[in-house]
């Protein structure tokens, strides 16, 4: 039986902003990816909008994409499974919207 390579895992930094007028993902400058969402940042619903756009963004389900740090701030980082750090860059500065 072979072994299986270990997964590739990235860890993205986003600048998030809770109850704006429309919900967008970018630009992606300096290594931070900036998100704004319409959902409010009570009970912690703008993590998860912020969450889902970055995984549509990426094209991976938004399971692949876990919170770790930031979880009450506005700046935050989570971890992105399946990609490495430099797919998950080409990702974000070719990738439409």
């Amino acid at each position: 039986m072979k072994d299986r390579p270990a997964e590739h895992t990235a860890i993205l930094e986003l600048a998030v902003t809770p109850g704006a007028a429309a919900s967008a993902v970018g630009p992606y400058l300096d290594g931070v990816l900036r998100v704004r969402v319409t959902r409010p940042p009570s009970g912690g619903e703008a993590n998860e909008a912020a969450l889902r756009l970055v995984a549509k963004k990426l094209g991976v389900a938004p399971s692949r994409i876990v919170l770790v740090a930031g979880p009450s701030s506005r700046r935050k980082r989570v971890r992105v499974m399946g990609l490495s750090t430099a797919e998950l860059a080409r990702r974000l500065t070719t990738a439409p919207g």
